[in-house]
């Protein structure tokens, strides 16, 4: 008996398993996390809140956010081994998310392969200081140590500056960590639940899913969304910019979504949190360019391809709020793995507390038949 198979590719729309992390509604534009809609909870919990959250199914009490904080905060430290690769990696000037995965091989220093648990606490704990040590040896500057009695956005800041964050820079950091921490099956979840379902270790699955974020395809653009921005300059420019753009076929960064057909929930939430930030201080006028640049472009996007509904994704709002905090262009993918890690992680443990199987789908043929191997 001959069984159909039905081709998908990329996998488009199969459903491999089910979780709890989270749920994604494309069409309502909604993004549920551990049961929470996203803009109920990532502007007002912690980091490590939302890493419980995902772990354990519920959130903290107050002794349990204060033992699992402190938890953490004890694994921040690098060994040599790693530092020795963060050096070695600076003087060729490698890339920030080449070396992040280089680094993060070497934190199966720091656990036994088997304790699933304090893999995940490793990861989570030391990537904010792998990518700050990192950043840093470009620069020319020695790594700072992180300090125990800053959050885990206040420190990862505080280690890239050696400056003790301010609440609102704290607050901004948090709610991005927060925000895309975790987004259902993309890439590089789906490559680190591929890799832990074989019964491999935890560190593993997560090398495995940075060498999937760092394709340009999956790890998005949010630098030139902003360099778009500055680009146009003044307001009045805007319309003659963007159409210019669009005349000429170019693609919007920070538009679209491939699975959301309106508004990004999580623009809303950061967009949110860009209109708290930049309230006050000296940055009011980019964050007055950067809402008409915006408002510009989806109508524009509207007039030139008005079957596609185009709206702003988290890209956009991405590029804002981590140039409003300080960090350059270069940091920007770097530091959505520090947020990323969190769901990787809480994906993997589910898998294997679970019990689900591995992960095997199958592969239609394309190639020839009935051959003859002839070779004198």
């Amino acid at each position: 008996m001959t069984v159909e198979m039905i081709v998908r590719p990329g996998l488009e729309g199969v459903i491999a398993l089910d979780t709890r992390m989270s749920h994604i509604d494309g069409i309502a534009g909604e993004l549920t996390i551990g049961g929470f809609a996203l803009e109920d909870i990532a502007g007002k919990a912690t980091f490590e809140e939302m890493v419980y959250l995902l772990w354990h199914d519920q959130l903290p009490t107050t002794d349990d956010l204060d033992i699992f904080s402190r938890n953490l905060a004890e694994k921040r430290q690098l060994e040599k081994p790693t530092l020795d690769v963060l050096r070695a990696s600076a003087d060729k000037q490698l890339s920030i998310m080449d070396t992040l995965r280089m680094a993060a091989g070497t934190l199966s220093l720091y656990t036994t392969g088997d304790d699933l648990q304090v893999g995940a606490e490793v990861a989570v704990a030391t990537f904010p200081t792998i990518v700050s040590a990192y950043w840093r040896l470009l620069n020319g500057d020695e790594p700072i140590a992180p300090r125990a009695d800053l959050s885990h956005a206040g420190n990862y800041l505080y280690m890239l500056d050696g400056e003790t964050p301010t609440l609102e820079r704290e607050r901004a950091m948090n709610t991005y960590l927060n925000t895309v921490i975790e987004h259902g099956l993309n890439a590089s979840t789906f490559t680190a639940r591929v890799i832990i379902a074989t019964h491999s270790d935890m560190i593993s699955a997560i090398v495995g899913a940075i060498g999937a974020l760092k394709g340009p395809l999956h790890g998005g653009a949010p630098g030139p969304a902003l360099d778009m921005v500055f680009e146009i300059g003044t307001a009045d420019k805007a319309e003659s910019v963007i159409r210019a753009k669009l005349d000429a076929g170019e693609r919007l960064m920070g538009f679209g979504h491939r699975v959301y057909k309106v508004r990004d929930p999580r623009a809303d939430v950061l967009g949110a949190e860009a209109k708290r930030f930049f309230a006050e201080g000296d940055q009011q006028d980019l964050y007055a360019l950067a809402m008409h640049v915006e408002q510009t472009a989806i109508r524009l996007l509207e007039e030139y391809k008005p079957n596609r509904k185009l709206q702003t994704n988290v890209e956009f709002y991405t590029a804002l709020i981590l140039h409003g905090i300080g960090l350059p262009v270069d940091l920007f993918s770097p530091t959505f793995a520090v947020a990323r890690v969190g769901g990787w992680t809480a994906h993997a443990l589910e898998h294997i507390n679970d019990g689900l199987r591995i992960i095997r789908p199958r592969a239609g043929y394309s190639g020839d038949f009935g051959r003859v191997y002839n070779h004198n």
